[in-house]
């Protein structure tokens, strides 16, 4: 039995008939930029995340990008960063011409560790930028409190967390404002790039909105130098429709996280996820450690069984940030999980007997 990684054309045969309906109601309608469906999306996410505003733009980077421009982040300003996340989340600060300052993860969650940031303030921080990484959300309660305690604004990188929860609160509703991403395997995914910041603050979502349309609320009217950031009218139709489902999908993944965790509780040198008591994930991956990974993957890859590795090259090691100076050893935990970690296959639409096929692969490693 084949078993994909990510079956992403299965949620559009679900749902086939809305999805269609949707995009026949976008272009019959002739408006293809902004307009009545955008706002409309941005409306429903809003609630959906418990937040006064949501504001789409065309991708999760500019999501990050332009909320740290709307919290004045620029040149000479340092951001708090997870070591271990996609490098979006740092190439964000750079874009906006500050520096990324990395911290490491917590050996257990995998998030950032809040217990090392106190220590990463300088005079020159202006912000904290947590990752809810896989689905699962960091432990807020003492960043918020640090950022307090020091003045910082906190901005969330929720692009793999739709609809997870912590402490009974959806994430997105934690912190000055949160960037989500929906790119297509995502959780809540669209056809293509798109992405939203859910903030609380009337400003920020005003400023938002000046800076994805090239800074102008009237045609020809700049006021200030903005960006071509606009969310499509047909993405938003898009994930309306998904918006319905997504707690369902999301108690699905729950549902598959927890066959996987009690089929593989006793596998020999096999780290499983761990789920702290204060947070209710959406599992948008289900990621493993094993000593031997480069292995396993290549025993699951001859059983047909797809894996995939987040994330191999940590941002401090990679190319693009190598005039920082950071070397390996300087986040060993983040270095530990970047050779360790190997995500399995998950989603709404996995059914049981592949995950079965999942389990007796893992199980039959050696």
């Amino acid at each position: 039995m084949s078993v994909p990684f990510l079956d992403i054309r299965a949620a559009y045969l679900e749902l086939r008939d809305e999805l269609d309906d949707a995009y026949r109601r976008v272009m019959d309608s002739g408006w293809y930029v902004l307009g009545e469906e955008v706002e409309a999306f941005e409306g429903e996410f809003a609630s959906h995340c418990g937040t006064k505003h949501c504001v789409g733009v065309n991708s999760g980077l500019d999501a990050l990008h332009l909320a740290l421009l709307t919290c004045d982040i620029g040149p000479g300003d340092e951001v708090i960063v997870p070591a271990n996340t996609f490098i979006a989340t740092w190439l964000a600060v750079s874009h906006a011409g500050a520096t990324p300052v990395p911290v490491d993860a917590d050996p257990h969650t995998y998030n950032i560790d809040p217990k090392l940031v106190a220590a990463a303030i300088t005079r020159r921080t202006r912000a904290i930028l947590p990752v809810h990484l896989y689905g699962l959300p960091a432990d807020m309660d003492p960043v918020l409190e640090i950022a307090a305690r020091h003045g910082l604004a906190v901005i969330e990188d929720a692009a793999q967390a739709h609809g997870a929860r912590y402490k009974g609160r959806r994430v997105g509703s934690l912190g000055q404002a949160a960037c989500f991403s929906f790119y297509p395997g995502k959780n809540l995914g669209a056809a293509g790039d798109a992405g939203a910041v859910a903030t609380d603050d009337n400003s920020l979502a005003d400023r938002l909105r000046l800076l994805r349309n090239y800074g102008s609320r009237v045609k020809y009217g700049h006021e200030v130098r903005g960006f071509n950031s606009r969310m499509d009218p047909l993405q938003a139709a898009l994930l309306r429709v998904k918006l319905a489902h997504l707690d369902a999908w999301n108690e699905r993944r729950k549902i598959a996280a927890d066959l996987y965790l009690k089929g593989m509780a006793d596998v020999l040198n096999l780290v499983l996820p761990v789920t702290p008591g204060w947070a209710k994930p959406v599992w948008h991956l289900f990621a493993v450690r094993h000593n031997k990974r480069d292995a396993l993957q290549q025993h699951l890859q001859r059983s047909g069984i797809g894996t995939l590795i987040h994330y191999p090259v940590p941002p401090h090691l990679s190319r693009a940030y190598k005039e920082q100076g950071r070397k390996a050893g300087d986040f060993p935990v983040t270095e530990r999980l970047a050779s360790t970690v190997l995500s399995l296959p998950i989603g709404p639409h996995l059914e049981r007997e592949c995950q079965q096929e999942v389990i007796s692969g893992v199980q039959t490693f050696r």
